[in-house]
């Protein structure tokens, strides 16, 4: 009887988690499926779906260089193969289910990886036996920027290397707190899930796994307490260098490392886009992303059973204790935080991760629980917006909606067996690119630069000589014109110079009569314009 009622308990919790981590993800629905197509949510998510398609049609083909996007020059993505095919798998898989079966695998691919953290992150927090292991999983499910990097029409290689990160961090912890009492074969198979999940975040996403790594690894060698075992776990090393050599053999080229770009382009560039953003200490989205239990973490650590002295001088660890490293990682990937937003995934995730430990000293689970209610309700705030959205958030999702099926329509006008290039400003390139099959002068990757730079100076420029110039040496067949005041907003940036109102974006959008003739009209609707490029003029 008492088996028939655990068993019960935990199919009852395994629901509850994964109905919350799957109603979180996909509350954007209405914003995926619109009129019978499938919209993603970044434009770095059509580039990589572009590279899905070739491998679809190519089959074990590896995408090394992306034609589609500046365009004749292409680039050399850090884009990596394991979720390429891991997308072409699951719609293989949907494929009797819908005619759409490539697209359908990129919306869903995202929130199915968020469904395994979640599952992991129950057995392995009932394994830990954290009395508060809730506070966590609520967390994991409900945090907005744990769901941003996991949400339904978003295949982007940040929700794989989450999920492969929790993995890799919680098998650290697990060996960390279990070297002194657990069987050697236990240790041996958690240093060789740790191996094997680093080795894979890293194939994943050369940036943010590599540097947390790094920093485990200096945190093992300076600290005298975990030395031992940077020492003791060879299978961890094997399991690694194993699969970095498989990535090896299967990429053939060394990551991209032009996400440090220094010039003043990328650098304009990157103040256009969110993920490079600084967040502020004092930003308020600190607490929608973590709760206000984040302002409690260092009267938390105080009042536990860590002791940092303690902790560098000590080889053995209580069972309740936080890991030094964990703390180590909390601090970094804060700081990290405040220089990119990009790294608030990893923030968060960590946070979340340390959470049931620091309240671990508290023994009134009373207190806790009512505690962490009342810290979560920035998040919930949050949710309230996202849900029952305001007239203006209402009118604006509108317009997104139609903006995208307009968009969609004039690009597949431009589908063709022949190599027909188009120009447009870059946020729109890879949309653009996906939906007509057509390459593009412009994209949304770093490594792309120069393509969003060249599209930047044609729409800014009032040189009718020098936008011909670039269409010339790009070899365009086609222009793509948008809305000229967010156009000409996003160039003055890049760019760095002030718009006069005279720019080519202005004249291309309000007065086709007044184009030159070697840009002809060819079709129009409510969101953009279509110009064909005669070069024999």
């Amino acid at each position: 009887m008492q088996r028939l009622a655990r068993g019960a308990l935990i199919t009852i919790e395994i629901f509850l988690l994964s109905s919350l981590i799957l109603a979180t993800r996909c509350a954007n629905y209405q914003e995926v499926f619109v009129a019978g197509n499938i919209y993603f949510t970044d434009a770095d998510c059509y580039a990589r779906m572009t590279r899905v398609r070739m491998c679809s049609e190519h089959p074990g083909l590896i995408v090394r260089h992306h034609e589609f996007e500046n365009y004749p020059d292409g680039t050399t993505p850090h884009t990596t193969a394991p979720l390429d095919y891991l997308i072409l798998a699951l719609s293989i898989l949907l494929q009797p289910l819908t005619t759409h079966a490539i697209d359908l695998a990129g919306a869903l691919i995202s929130p199915l990886f968020a469904l395994p953290g979640g599952w992991f992150l129950w057995w392995w927090s009932r394994r830990m036996k954290f009395r508060y292991r809730w506070v966590l999983l609520i967390l994991y499910a409900i945090s907005p920027i744990l769901v941003q990097g996991t949400e339904l029409g978003r295949p982007d290689h940040q929700s794989l290397s989450m999920l492969l990160v929790t993995i890799a961090i919680c098998a650290e912890w697990t060996l960390c707190r279990e070297a002194g009492d657990t069987p050697a074969t236990t240790l041996s198979r958690w240093s060789i899930a740790a191996g094997i999940a680093w080795g894979l975040a890293i194939w994943v996403s050369a940036y943010e796994p590599l540097i947390l790594f790094l920093f485990l690894i200096l945190f093992m060698l300076v600290s005298p307490r975990h030395r031992h075992l940077f020492k003791a776990r060879q299978n961890s090393w094997i399991s690694f260098a194993a699969i970095l050599a498989i990535a090896g053999l299967i990429e053939r080229r060394l990551p991209s490392l032009s996400i440090l770009d220094s010039t003043a382009i990328f650098k304009n560039w990157a103040r256009t886009i969110g993920e490079l953003a600084h967040v502020s200490p004092a930003n308020v989205i600190w607490l929608r992303w973590s709760g206000y239990l984040l302002l409690f973490v260092p009267v938390l650590v105080l009042m536990g059973s860590i002791k940092i002295k303690s902790m560098i001088k000590s080889v053995s660890m209580s069972r309740q204790e936080t890991p030094a490293f964990i703390l180590f990682l909390l601090v970094a990937t804060y700081g990290l935080t405040i220089w990119q937003a990009r790294w608030a995934y990893f923030f968060v995730l960590i946070f979340a991760l340390t959470l049931p430990a620091l309240l671990e000293p508290i023994k009134s689970r009373s207190a806790v629980w009512i505690a962490f209610t009342l810290s979560i309700l920035p998040i919930l705030r949050d949710w309230d917006e996202r849900l029952w959205p305001n007239d203006a958030e209402v009118a604006r999702l509108v317009e997104q909606r139609k903006e995208g099926m307009e968009l969609h329509e004039l690009a597949i006008s431009l589908r063709s067996s022949g190599i027909h290039p188009f120009l447009a400003p870059w946020w729109l390139s890879p949309s653009i690119a996906y939906w007509s099959g057509q390459p593009g002068v412009a994209g949304s990757s770093h490594e792309g630069i120069s393509g969003i730079a060249a599209s930047s100076r044609f729409f800014f420029s009032d040189d009718w000589r020098k936008a011909r110039e670039i269409l010339e040496n790009h070899k365009i067949q086609s222009v793509f014109v948008y809305n000229a005041e967010r156009v000409a907003q996003n160039s003055s940036i890049i760019l760095n110079s002030k718009p006069t109102g005279h720019e080519l974006c202005f004249l291309l959008e309000r007065t086709p009569t007044q184009v030159q003739p070697f840009l002809i009209f060819s079709a129009q609707n409510g969101t953009a314009k279509l110009y064909r490029f005669v070069n024999n003029l």
